[in-house]
């Protein structure tokens, strides 16, 4: 049996995505071309605090190519399946400051074989990580639900940490599956019915609803607000540095990122939380998602206060 060697993580990235955006920097336009979407940029976040990334993902069309030779380009171990479909893709124009989306596609479903080849990979990546990274689709209908249910019991089942960053239908499938560490943010929580409002005493509630369903620890985000941990059964709240909006795209992506980073290195969970909400907080201060300077994280983690909820 292969050994779970300290500081790798699996992201299992389903469907990335092809990002292009414009913007205007001293007058001059320019044309930006990523790959993008939840996963790669917590793999991203990942590697740059010094963990060693497995990305896990399937790429069709002849967007599928350029996501695949960009990919080539990251500081990760990439495995791919080439799949039937066209991958997804957004263009957005950044010109005037805010981020304007001009045309966008999802991806198509993933069909039973590329799923089948998928699952395989991210099964057998899985086991040999310490941590594993469930991260969501851009669509709902691209990646069934049940998907992420087995791949959670399949991990958890065989000693694996998964770490989960999802909403809705597959949000309520990977806790049946069983998941270590759940990211949620509290709009996601209002959308589903899972918290009445967005009050400090109703998302603890929530947060010890998602412990009972399967998530062992819980972090709820609250976009400005101090964030909410649920440890070992503990409600705090997470009171992150405050520093200058350049883009809020992608902080809980870098603030689950970190968290996951830390529990592959062994840290203990506190540790964990201060990191994610320094990576999430990072992020913002910058134009590229699941980015930042892993100095200015660690510099950042030790101004991250919890402080418990009575």
């Amino acid at each position: 049996m292969a050994l779970q060697e300290k500081g790798t993580v699996m992201v299992f990235a389903p469907v990335p995505q092809l990002t292009v955006t414009v913007e205007r920097q001293s007058g001059e336009e320019e044309l930006h071309v990523h790959p993008g979407g939840q996963g790669i940029w917590q793999a991203r976040m990942c590697a740059g605090l010094g963990a060693s990334v497995t990305l896990c993902a399937a790429v069709g069309g002849e967007i599928g190519g350029v996501i695949e030779s960009l990919l080539a380009q990251e500081r990760l171990e990439v495995h791919t399946v080439r799949r039937s479909s066209a991958s997804g893709w957004y263009v957005h124009d950044r010109r005037t400051g805010s981020r304007d989306p001009v045309a966008e596609h999802a991806g198509a479903p993933l069909g039973r074989h590329d799923l089948d080849e998928l699952y395989g990979h991210a099964l057998a990546d899985g086991l040999r990580s310490r941590v594993s990274i469930l991260s969501g689709p851009a669509a709902p209908d691209v990646v069934a639900p049940e998907v992420y249910r087995r791949l959670a019991a399949d991990l958890t089942a065989h000693g694996g940490t998964v770490v989960a960053d999802l909403s809705g239908d597959h949000l309520t499938a990977v806790l049946d599956g069983g998941v270590a560490f759940l990211k949620v943010s509290h709009e996601e929580l209002l959308d589903a019915g899972r918290a009445a409002d967005d009050s400090v005493e109703t998302l603890v509630a929530a947060a010890h609803d998602l412990r009972k369903e399967g998530a062992t620890s819980v972090l709820i985000s609250r976009a400005d607000q101090p964030g909410i941990a649920l440890i070992e059964d503990h409600p705090m709240l997470v009171t992150l540095p405050s520093l200058q909006v350049v883009d809020h795209r992608g902080a809980g992506d870098s603030m689950t990122a970190g968290v996951a980073t830390v529990l592959a290195h062994g840290g203990d969970l506190r540790e964990a939380v201060r990191t994610g909400a320094a990576a999430g907080a990072l992020n913002v201060t910058r134009h590229g998602l699941g980015t930042g300077r892993r100095e200015a994280i660690e510099e950042l983690t030790g101004r991250v206060r919890l402080t418990p909820i009575s």
